[in-house]
């Protein structure tokens, strides 16, 4: 124990309008939790308070971050108000550092009521950067809306944050600590954890690690390119990949997390990861992956540079399931993809007869549906894939679940991805994003754009580019009913649906810290097998052209084309 209890304090605050939780908390310039005057503690208070008195006495709680610039100093105002809300226990990854996939794993490991990440995603950090804080709750999963809802109306009312502002944890040393406090609840204990170690004796549970040691390791090994980005994964792909399963230690770069992961986006695209997508095309590497800032999404690449479609990752995955013991211990119950995801996932649930559910993006809908236990393998269009061993999405997994599938066929990524082609049919994908728009110019676009698709006339609407020739079958606003608790969420994002199966589709995206992104998704199925192997951009050019005819996107917004594609 520390000398002498540690005062707990009531301090007065003012409320602020605009904290409410995007789809994936609530994300900020680092300036602004800087510079407003108790930003941070009046959204960590109504976190806290969000928690009934009796379920949060003496509860543990799990804490963690990407090691973005804030880190630390956020975590220590969390434990200091953890300690004063009447919080038993926490949970906290080394040096304050824990991927966001390990957060969800140890949530459920020590039956906690909840956990903090403290992360922006694969925003760029650093002080001119992003920061982002989120509320995980018992599941392991993403908050529901009702608890984010919650949370948002206490932020409109508060008046008061409860803090002890004396008590000082130390981030770097593993172990237990103990404090006593100067009020009824105590005595309180932080204990530093070696998330890295908790997350892969998980992973051993999963995979047969003997067989992946083999495929990377042993006489006949393929060689792998990780590339951590400078985020929260280097130290879990080292442990794990390198030191367990005995690829050498070159095979993963940049692996030490930096305050701003090195000066680039922490996002596993072609765009941030490009040094790893120039390093695969030398043709020395068979298997490369790209992880974000806090480990949940991934970029999966063969040789050559050949690129896997996040939409199609999870495809694969699906048509290779049972490669897995997991799943050939525990069976498979169900399939999710979001809604703007390409519909290869909906190809492979077809001919296995496996139940597929599409809901809007956010992996809480897919927590929900796990939970229930009518889930077992989903994934998102943004390099997002995962299944129900914990609650969020998980980029490690997915590259295990990838060698795990080398390893069984036998085969190239190239070679297993143009086979499942042929199977199933191509869904050829694109997403264009255009970033920093004027958010009530996006809003009076997507209001214009939604009244014009719901007239009468839209539906059965022909559209010709060049030879190319497309009929509107559906269109309307997504509306999502959770079969699990009968909730409605309306409004997810405007899709056009022609004869041939083909999709448009535009959605704001809700987790930007300036301005509005407006995102289109372009999807189009392919059977004929003389054509699953040309260009996405060339396939979907046509569809381009007219989502951007029907939206008049660039006169609307003045961007004169978007930001990423991908």
């Amino acid at each position: 124990m520390d000398d002498g209890p540690l005062q707990v304090l009531t301090l007065p605050t003012a409320p602020y309008p605009d904290q409410k939780p995007g789809t994936s908390g609530l994300r900020r310039r680092v300036l602004v939790f800087q510079s407003k005057r108790n930003y941070l503690e009046n959204f960590v208070q109504s976190v806290y308070s969000s928690i009934d008195l009796r379920d949060r006495q003496g509860s543990t709680m799990v804490v963690g971050g990407d090691g973005r610039y804030f880190n630390q100093t956020a975590i220590e105002v969390i434990v200091q108000m953890a300690a004063a809300n009447g919080v038993g226990r926490l949970v906290i990854g080394h040096h304050g550092i824990m991927s966001t996939p390990a957060v969800s794993c140890l949530i459920r490991k020590y039956k906690a009521i909840g956990g903090i990440i403290l992360t922006a995603s694969h925003s760029p950090g650093g002080p001119d950067g992003d920061f982002g804080i989120k509320f995980n709750t018992a599941n392991g999963g993403p908050a529901q809306e009702a608890v984010t809802n919650r949370i948002f109306q206490i932020s409109r009312t508060i008046e008061e944050f409860a803090i002890c502002p004396e008590l000082r944890v130390d981030l770097d040393t593993l172990g237990r600590q103990m404090f006593d406090l100067e009020n009824k609840f105590k005595p309180f204990t932080v204990e530093i954890v070696d998330s890295v170690e908790c997350y892969a004796n998980m992973l051993r549970n999963i995979f047969d690690f003997a067989a992946l040691k083999e495929l990377l390791s042993g006489e006949n090994h393929i060689k792998i390119r990780l590339d951590a980005m400078h985020g929260v994964l280097g130290p879990y792909v080292k442990r794990i990949l390198c030191e367990e399963l005995g690829s050498p230690a070159n095979s993963a770069i940049n692996c030490v997390p930096l305050e701003d992961f090195g000066g680039q986006n922490p996002d596993p695209n072609f765009n941030y990861a490009a040094d790893l997508v120039e390093t695969m095309k030398s043709g020395q590497y068979d298997l490369g992956a790209a992880f974000d800032g806090d480990g949940d999404r991934n970029m999966i690449l063969g040789k050559h540079g050949f690129f896997v479609n996040p939409s199609d990752s999870v495809a694969v995955i699906a048509a290779n399931v049972f490669s897995i013991p997991y799943f050939q211990h525990n069976g498979v119950r169900g399939f999710g993809r979001s809604m703007p995801t390409s519909a290869a996932l909906d190809n492979v649930a077809r001919v296995t007869k496996i139940e597929l559910y599409e809901t809007p993006t956010g992996w809480k809908f897919f927590s929900n549906l796990m939970d229930a236990g009518r889930l077992s393998l989903c994934g998102e269009e943004g390099f997002g894939t995962g299944a129900d061993h914990i609650r969020e999405k998980d980029g490690l997994w997915a590259v295990l679940a990838w060698l795990t599938i080398l390893a069984a066929r036998k085969q190239s990524v190239e070679g297993i991805m143009k086979d499942h082609w042929q199977r199933f049919g191509r869904n050829f994908f694109t997403r264009y994003d255009y970033e920093e728009v004027d958010l009530d110019v996006a809003v009076e676009m997507m209001e214009d754009l939604e009244l014009m698709m719901l007239e009468k006339a839209f539906v059965g609407q022909r559209f010709a580019v060049g030879e190319q020739v497309y009929q509107v079958e559906r269109a309307d606003n997504f509306e999502y009913t959770d079969p699990v608790d009968g909730c409605i969420y309306r409004n997810q994002g405007l899709r056009i649906t022609f004869t041939d199966g083909s999709r448009i589709i535009y959605r704001l995206s809700g987790t930007e810290s300036l301005g509005a992104t407006i995102r289109v998704y372009i999807d189009s199925y392919e059977k004929d097998p003389s054509k699953m192997f040309q260009d996405p951009q060339v396939m979907l050019a046509p569809l381009v052209t007219i989502a951007l005819k029907i939206s008049r996107l660039h006169e609307r917004t003045g961007h004169s084309g978007p930001s990423i594609i991908t």
